[in-house]
């Protein structure tokens, strides 16, 4: 049994028609009947994965796993969210995941995506993926990054590193 369900609540993006899902169990998220977020249909939400706020999943966009997607984020096209991943804030995750196309992200400051394989880009600099974890603590705050962007483009580096193992 699903841990949601859609609802009559819909939203209008582009012609699509998305809906707010509900929750029709207790669990780890809330309590029969607390909202979600929006989604185009079931396909879009699966596993132990959860959508809220005013977040969006729609076209053959999928999140599963244990991921999250919440705040005003926006996941589609082709695009896969899973694992532990969280996709927050205004981040857009979109694009063809099964076929290792270009991941990009709209975060606070500036776009991240994979720019070619094992390396990311991050406004206008583009390193390894591993001395952006090694590094990006430092290189956020040389570069005038809050804690919380800091924290923010982090989560976006881990997620860019499991979606292209």
């Amino acid at each position: 049994m699903k841990h949601y369900k859609l609802t009559e609540e819909t939203l209008l993006i582009n012609l699509t028609k998305l809906h707010r899902i509900e929750l029709n169990i207790d669990c780890k998220f809330g309590n029969v009947g607390d909202k979600g977020g929006w989604i185009e249909n079931e396909d879009n939400l699966s596993g132990d994965a959860w959508v809220y706020g005013n977040a969006r999943v729609y076209g053959n966009a999928r999140v599963y796993g244990d991921a999250r997607v919440y705040g005003d984020a926006w996941v589609s096209g082709n695009a896969w969210v899973y694992g532990n991943a969280e996709v927050s804030g205004d981040a857009w995750v979109y694009g063809d995941a099964w076929e290792k196309s270009p991941l990009q992200i709209q975060g606070t400051k500036h776009f991240i995506n994979e720019c070619e394989n094992g390396f990311i880009k991050i406004g206008c600099k583009v390193k390894p993926i591993n001395e952006w974890i090694n590094e990006f603590e430092k290189i956020g705050k040389e570069n005038g990054y809050t804690e919380k962007e800091i924290k923010e483009y982090e989560l976006y580096i881990n997620l860019i590193k499991t979606l292209t193992i």
